[in-house]
């Protein structure tokens, strides 16, 4: 789920900066693990990674109403989210595959 540990970071600074917060580095470490387990923990279906986003928010203080602002282009950044994702998945199983030697058969 790389694709949703960025989209969860990425969208924390942004609505933190949308209302003009100051993050150090205690907050931008803490967006990393809890989006990064927020991630581990989402399931594999549309849009949610947007309820997981809520937690993240809340760890760190940021208002949840900031959703509002990337809820409209949410699908956009969905699509996204799965080519990372999909994208990943298959260079890990290529990856793979070639040091098991499987592709030479």
């Amino acid at each position: 789920m790389d694709g949703t540990a960025i989209f969860q970071g990425v969208s924390a600074i942004f609505i933190a900066a949308i209302y003009g917060m100051q993050l150090t580095i205690v907050d931008q470490l803490t967006i990393i693990l809890t989006a990064t387990l927020a991630s581990i923990g989402t399931a594999g279906a549309p849009q949610v990674g947007i309820i997981m986003l809520t937690m993240v928010l809340q760890s760190i203080g940021i208002p949840i109403e900031g959703i509002a602002l990337i809820l409209g282009v949410e699908r956009f950044l969905d699509m996204a989210r799965t080519t990372v994702n999909v994208t990943s998945d298959l260079s890990c199983a290529t990856i793979i595959n070639h040091f098991e030697g499987e592709d030479k058969k």
